[in-house]
């Protein structure tokens, strides 16, 4: 059933509108202002066109972040100073709206939609956790495969029933989220493999491990990538050898909202590595996501580029859970709002420079 799902939600992405998208360039040309002074909020607003198939586009409502929590065997090679326990006690804090994510997504106006697809712990029942975990945890990339292919494709098509549930919810706008102990190390896994970049130039320091740890973590995905041999070609072979959980859920919910023509907006590494997975799977993705931030991690550099995004902030973030994404949600809502509500120099009588 996953991997139909998967086919099914793949077969209903198309191209964002071309026709919206020259239409929304003209508009801002004629806007009053200089040509190209409002930088990013000026292609942020034509993506938004092309997205929509109109133009102007809708501001992007009913925003809702998915966060999607998983844990990751290759904490056992000490790629993190931090024990795994703590991917339950944040998920726990969430739960109790005392997170960051929390906290600027009430800031922002975003609803916040938390989904255990892979937690190892336990921890007691909860109606502010969705529960659909496909394994505890993954198993350690750098010895054996960290999925098996359906684990895989069940990750990813939970990610997709999440997006299908905002969407129906009244969402118009989604936001990716995560919380994962050792989740940058199969993230940098992730985006070497699908850039082509070299493991050391897209692995950092993640939650703060020094230059020992680094160098460790460095080994430890060289050694998982030569074990694997992971193909590109083959994007949900490469998410099961050395991907996570969390990772398979995210690619999932933003090939949902393309799926749905809603805008996606990407927040850190782990996020950056999940749209990888969903461009390799469905190439018109592209068209629908937005890039929340660039972080500290340089993993992030090489898969913006990949993905062909600029970053709409930089805040030297490097905490995930949504964080980035949801502070560049207001960046891209005014964007929508300059094309639609701004006047055009002929609204305004005036001669165009």
């Amino acid at each position: 059933m996953s991997e139909k799902l998967l086919a099914e939600t793949i077969s209903t992405i198309g191209a964002v509108s071309s026709e919206a998208l020259s239409e929304a360039t003209h508009r801002q040309a004629n806007l009053t202002k200089p040509a190209g002074s409002l930088g990013l909020l000026e292609k942020v607003g034509i993506r938004l066109a092309g997205i929509a198939g109109q133009c102007p586009p809708p501001v992007p409502e009913g925003a809702v972040v998915g966060v999607f929590a998983g844990d990751h065997g290759v904490c056992a090679q000490g790629v993190t100073p931090w024990p795994q326990e703590v991917t339950v006690s944040m998920l726990l804090n969430m739960v109790a709206g005392g997170a960051a994510v929390n906290v600027l997504s009430r800031q922002a106006g975003a609803k916040v939609m938390l989904t255990d697809v892979g937690v190892l712990g336990d921890y007691p029942a909860s109606d502010g956790v969705r529960d659909r975990k496909v394994a505890r945890g993954t198993r350690d990339l750098s010895v054996e495969p960290a999925m098996t292919r359906d684990e895989a494709l069940r990750a990813i098509a939970v990610g997709i029933e999440a997006a299908d549930e905002a969407v129906a919810g009244g969402a118009r706008v989604l936001l990716t989220g995560e919380m994962g102990i050792g989740n940058t190390t199969a993230s940098s896994a992730l985006i070497s493999v699908f850039t082509g970049a070299d493991v050391s130039s897209v692995t950092g320091r993640g939650a703060g491990v020094d230059s020992e740890a680094l160098a460790r973590k460095v080994a430890v995905i060289e050694r998982a990538l030569a074990l694997h041999a992971p193909d590109a070609a083959d994007p949900v072979g490469v998410l099961a050898s050395v991907g996570g959980l969390e990772q398979g859920a995210i690619a999932g919910f933003i090939l949902g909202g393309a799926a749905h023509k809603v805008p996606v907006i990407l927040d850190g590494v782990i996020a950056c590595a999940s749209a990888c997975v969903a461009v390799a799977l469905a190439p018109e993705v592209r068209g629908y996501l937005i890039a929340g931030h660039a972080g500290t991690e340089p993993g992030i550099t090489e898969a913006l580029r990949h993905l062909e995004l600029d970053a709409l902030v930089d805040l030297g973030l490097r905490l995930g859970e949504g964080t980035g994404a949801v502070l560049a949600l207001p960046m891209v809502q005014a964007s929508a709002r300059i094309l639609g509500e701004m006047a055009t120099f002929e609204d305004a009588g005036i001669a165009a420079g």
